[in-house]
């Protein structure tokens, strides 16, 4: 390992040799042999079906691992898959989904599938990517990942096979005797071929039966967001993924470290620095139950887990984080050496919290699935600048740009003024981010840095901060305001466990500061209270939020992100329905959807006799669009 503390130990290692000449492998095949011919003996991968520190567990060594990966691949192809064919896979965390993962990249494109989506949403990545097989679970308990497979495999037929992964294995008697008895039963015939995962994987050899890929190539296929509408698609390459776990051996792990994740597989932090790291160091990999951090019991027996697999590294985001600081620790922790946040920014007061409660520092990091995921981090050896994502890693150049619209460089920015984050590193497809050529245009700075679409500031201390998303700003009057500010203000509450900010319409000013937040287990706060709060806390007048609202629980993604567009939706509902009532108006909000064209759309719903006259001057003071319940509403894909 290098040493990482500082900016000239990024440069020693940027000046040792470009990229290009490093000495790593070229595909993920040839990567896995060698750590197999490494580590063989060693443990790879772990994982728990239940969360209890007792409970059974299946570990694969590096040879066990490297042999089944490579079943995966035969398989595969013999059921039709070339270097050019997408392997899709729906699932949550569990042996058979790793060994998808590996293997349907070396056999051909493998397409990661965020099963927390609707299945209009899974049919439109499955027609998207042009996937031919599909890797889903067999029907299981407290499940519905089986059904929305069956549901979105009737608008993606060019599907051909289903590989059923059944969980029951995991189980022992009398356990794995009920679950036949509880499977939930579907009606959705669709046409594609339905097989065993287990009984294909048993009649491929443990080694690769067909030529290796000769060289790079894309390799896998990972959706963006997916929350609303149709994702955009990125393309990865083996070489992205070799550099990410390259970063992660050199710099972070090693052989005997433990590394801890409850993230989803289908999602590039667990894909990339955390598996990629450790195919290339020999870390051991432990996955607690399917649904990771959402799984029965995981927070309540998390530092027991950390305890019985003698963990150094947990790999976590901040929603599970605030989680975490509303238990005690309750078990030996003292292996612990890090723990790596990313996907969403860190509030300090959150970060002050558990380095109190644990005595370990947490690195914060930064990557976007554009780039095949890493671009920066705070260093292991060195200062940790709390709120910051860290100094950019080696090969990684980021720059602080001004752009027009077309992507042309108006300037670049000097030391700790905010702009739009743009990065080039090896794990940037620069050209080809996205599988759609039409999305990749305007994508690129000069045609070689990525724009993120993230704000932020390298301080002179070349640290990278991150002040919001370009498009989440909150624009009153023309000014504008950085909801993080408020965000972190709020955080800064002992009650409040997350806040989400965002610009709640306003028919004089366009947008009005506003939030929401969750509290934690058993905490109290009025909204007056809040209000108060961030009022003494937020400096700027005009980002002081004019409105808080608390909610049992924020929308959030798999990992942990607030969905602002939910927030938003719930804005646009309150103060266009409380305009139509202030106005006696014969209408209400239905719902508001969001338009790819159009963005955020309210839709009305009568209530008495109204006209289009009748509202137009009540909600045309608003500049989000409008529309009756009975029109035609377009379909999200």
């Amino acid at each position: 390992m290098s040493r990482f503390a500082s900016t000239a130990d990024v440069e020693a290692i940027n000046n040792e040799m470009p990229w290009q000449d490093r000495p790593v492998a070229e595909t993920l095949h040839a990567l896995m042999a060698q750590t197999a011919a490494r580590h063989g003996s060693r443990n790879a991968l772990s994982f728990q079906l239940e969360s209890g520190p007792k409970d059974a567990a299946e570990t694969l060594t590096w040879a066990d691992l490297y042999a089944r990966s490579c079943q995966a691949a035969n398989m595969f192809r013999s059921l039709g898959i070339g270097e050019g064919d997408v392997v899709a896979f729906l699932l949550p965390n569990c042996t058979e989904t790793a060994t998808t993962l590996l293997g349907g990249a070396i056999a051909g494109i493998v397409n990661p599938i965020n099963p927390l989506l609707e299945a209009n949403q899974i049919a439109a990545i499955l027609r998207e990517t042009g996937a031919k097989v599909l890797v889903t679970l067999k029907a299981f308990p407290k499940s519905d990942v089986a059904h929305k497979a069956a549901q979105a495999l009737l608008n993606a037929p060019e599907v051909e096979t289903v590989l059923e992964v059944d969980l029951n294995r995991y189980l022992k008697p009398p356990k794995s005797w009920i679950v036949p008895f509880l499977r939930p039963k579907h009606a959705v015939h669709h046409r594609a071929k339905v097989l065993d995962f287990a009984t294909e994987m048993r009649k491929q050899p443990p080694t690769l039966a067909f030529e290796d890929s000769a060289g790079d190539r894309v390799c896998a296929y990972f959706h963006t967001g997916g929350t609303t509408g149709m994702p955009k698609v990125a393309q990865h390459q083996y070489s992205g993924m070799v550099f990410n776990g390259w970063l992660g051996a050199t710099l972070l792990f090693r052989h005997t470290d433990v590394l801890l994740c409850p993230l989803p597989l289908f999602h590039v932090f667990a894909a990339y620095p955390v598996l990629m790291s450790a195919i290339v160091s020999g870390a051991h990999v432990v996955l607690p139950t399917p649904q990771g951090y959402r799984g029965d019991g995981v927070f309540d027996n998390f530092w027991k887990l950390v305890e019985r697999w003698g963990v150094t590294f947990m790999i976590t985001v901040p929603t599970a984080i605030s989680a975490l600081m509303q238990r005690p620790v309750d078990a030996d922790v003292s292996t612990m050496r890090m723990a790596i946040s990313g996907s969403a920014p860190l509030p300090v007061e959150l970060y002050q919290r558990f380095e109190k409660a644990t005595g370990v520092q947490i690195a914060e990091g930064y990557g976007l699935t554009e780039a095949t995921c890493l671009v920066s981090c705070n260093p292991v050896d060195g200062p940790k600048k709390t709120g910051s994502v860290g100094l950019p890693l080696p090969y990684c150049d980021v720059r602080i740009l001004h752009c027009d619209a077309e992507g042309n460089i108006i300037r670049e920015c000097p030391v700790d003024e905010v702009g739009e984050i743009c990065v080039s590193t090896p794990g940037v497809f620069v050209g080809r981010t996205y599988s759609e050529s039409d999305k990749n245009s305007d994508l690129f700075a000069d045609g070689k840095w990525l724009r993120t679409g993230d704000l932020g500031r390298l301080d002179p201390d070349g640290y990278l901060w991150i002040t919001g998303r370009a498009k989440d700003l909150i624009i009153r009057g023309g000014h504008n305001i950085d909801p993080a500010m408020i965000e972190d203000a709020l955080m800064a509450h002992e009650a409040v466990a997350f806040a989400g900010a965002i610009g709640q319409p306003d028919a004089h000013s366009g947008e009005l500061p506003c939030a929401y937040v969750e509290l934690v287990n058993g905490g109290t706060a009025t909204t007056d209270e809040l209000l108060a709060f961030a009022k003494a806390r937020v400096p700027e007048r005009a980002a002081q939020p004019k409105y808080i609202e608390v909610l049992p629980e924020l929308p959030k993604t798999a990992v942990g992100k607030v969905l602002k567009n939910d927030l938003r939706k719930l804005a646009i509902a309150r103060v266009y329905g409380a305009a139509l009532a202030e106005a006696k108006v014969g209408a209400e909000i239905g719902s508001v959807y969001e338009d790819k064209k159009r963005g955020l759309v309210a839709r009305l719903v009568r209530t008495g006799e109204v006209s289009d006259e009748d509202v137009a001057p009540v909600l045309g003071v608003f500049t989000r669009p409008w529309e009756w319940d009975d029109a035609a509403r377009p379909a999200d894909d």
